[in-house]
C-alpha cells in the first residue's frame, strides 16, 4: 500500500475513535476555558501569556490525543492487522504521524485564534496587540501540534498509552507549576517550557518564540525517531 491510502486508513481510525474526538475537543474547551479565566484575573503584566495561559492545560489533552492515537495500534492485534495491509513499518508510521499531526494543527490554529479574540475581548484596552496576538496564536497552534507528536512518539517506544500519560502529565504538571519558574536553567530547554516562549508579551530565558518552538520540534523529532526505531526492530 501507497502513502496516501495508508494515511487515509489512519484518518478513518481518528475520525471514527470517539475518544480521539473528544480529546481533540478537549484541546479547544480546556485552553479557552483556563485563558478565559487568566485574563479575567489578569495583572496586566504580561497581558499575552494571560490571553494564551490556558495552553499548560490544553497541551495535556493534545498528548492525549497523540497518545491514544498510537497506544490503540498496541490492544487486541490491531498492530499486526494494520502491518499485514502497510507491510513497510517506516511508511505505516510516517502516515500515522501525519494522521495525527494535521487535526492537531488545524484544533491547534482555530484553538489559537479563537482564545486570541476571547482573550482581547476579556482584557480590552489592556490586550496585546494584534501582531503579536496572531504570533501567540500561531505559537499555540503549533506547541499543541508538537507536544501531541512528542506523546506519540513516546508511545511508540513505550508501546503503552498508560505508561505514556503515566509518565508525560506528572512531567509536565512538575514542570510547568514548580520547577518552571526557574529562568535561563535546563528547564527552558524542556519541550512544554520551550514551546511556550513564543507566548510570552516579553523574552525570558536564552530562547526566542521561534527558537523556543525549535527546541520542542527537536524533542518531538527525536521521540518520533526512537518510536520509528523501537517499531522496525520490535514484534508486531
Amino acid at each position: 500500500m501507497s502513502f496516501a491510502p495508508a494515511l487515509h486508513a489512519e484518518w478513518i481510525k481518528i475520525r471514527t475513535l470517539r475518544s480521539l474526538l473528544g480529546a481533540l475537543a478537549a484541546i479547544l474547551v480546556a485552553t479557552a476555558a483556563f485563558s478565559a479565566l487568566a485574563s479575567a484575573d489578569a495583572d496586566g503584566s504580561d497581558p499575552l501569556f494571560s490571553v494564551f495561559f490556558g495552553v499548560s492545560f490544553g497541551q495535556i489533552a493534545a498528548i492525549a490525543f497523540g497518545t491514544t492515537a498510537v497506544s490503540s495500534e498496541f490492544r487486541g492485534g490491531a498492530l499486526r492487522l494494520t502491518l499485514s495491509a502497510v507491510p513497510d513499518r517506516g511508511r505505516w508510521f510516517a502516515a500515522k504521524a501525519t494522521a495525527i499531526a494535521l487535526p492537531a494543527l488545524a484544533v491547534g490554529l482555530f484553538t489559537g485564534f479563537v482564545t486570541l479574540l476571547a482573550g482581547r475581548a476579556v482584557l480590552g484596552a489592556s490586550a496585546p496587540g494584534w501582531a503579536e496576538g496572531v504570533r501567540g496564536a500561531v505559537g499555540c497552534g503549533l506547541h499543541l501540534t508538537l507536544m501531541a507528536l512528542f506523546a506519540a512518539g513516546l508511545a511508540t517506544v513505550l508501546r503503552s498509552g498508560v505508561a505514556t500519560l503515566s509518565v508525560l502529565i506528572p512531567f509536565l504538571l512538575i514542570v510547568s507549576f514548580v520547577v518552571g519558574d526557574v529562568s535561563g536553567g535546563v528547564a527552558d530547554f524542556l519541550p512544554d517550557r520551550a514551546g511556550q516562549v513564543a507566548l510570552h508579551s516579553a523574552r525570558q530565558g536564552t530562547l526566542g518564540p521561534w527558537s523556543g518552538l525549535a527546541v520542542t520540534a527537536l524533542w518531538a523529532a527525536a521521540a518520533l525517531l526512537g518510536g520509528w526505531w523501537r517499531l522496525d526492530r520490535g514484534d508486531a
